[in-house]
C-alpha cells in the first residue's frame, strides 16, 4: 500500500475529527492527528487578534476560551485513536502534564502506524 493511497487531507482530517469529537475508540493515522492540530493551532492564533479587536479591554480572550473549550473533547479523542494506533492507551496523553513525559508522548504521535490489526482496531490507512 502506497503512503498516499489513503492519506487523509486536511479538510478531511477536520471533518473526521469533528464528527467522532467523542470518539475515544479505534485509531487515527498521522495525517488525522497532526493536521487536525495545525488546525487547533490555527483556529488559536486567529482568535487573538479577533479578541483584541472585539474585547480590548477583557484580559483572557472571550473568543480564544470559547474556541478552546469548543475543540478540546476532539483534540483529547484523536490523540487517543492516534495513541491507538500505535497501539498504546489514550491514557498515556497524561504524561503530557509532566515536563519529561512530553518527550515519549511526541515519538508516539509521530511513529507510523501498526501495518497490521492491533489491540484497538485496523489500520486506518488499509480502511
Amino acid at each position: 500500500v502506497l503512503w498516499y493511497k489513503n492519506y487523509m487531507n486536511f479538510f478531511d482530517a477536520i471533518k473526521t475529527c469533528l464528527s467522532k469529537y467523542v470518539t475515544f475508540s479505534g485509531r487515527a493515522s498521522r495525517s488525522e492527528y497532526w493536521y487536525f492540530a495545525l488546525f487547533a493551532t490555527l483556529i488559536g492564533i486567529i482568535s487573538m487578534p479577533l479578541d483584541i479587536a472585539v474585547f480590548p479591554n477583557d484580559d483572557w480572550g472571550p473568543i480564544g476560551t470559547m474556541i478552546s473549550i469548543a475543540i478540546f473533547l476532539p483534540e483529547i479523542a484523536v490523540g487517543a485513536r492516534r495513541l491507538h494506533d500505535v497501539n498504546r492507551s489514550g491514557w498515556w496523553q497524561l504524561i503530557a502534564l509532566t515536563v519529561i513525559g512530553i518527550i515519549p508522548l511526541l515519538y508516539w504521535l509521530t511513529k507510523k502506524s501498526d501495518l497490521e490489526d492491533n489491540n484497538h482496531g485496523s489500520n486506518p490507512l488499509n480502511s
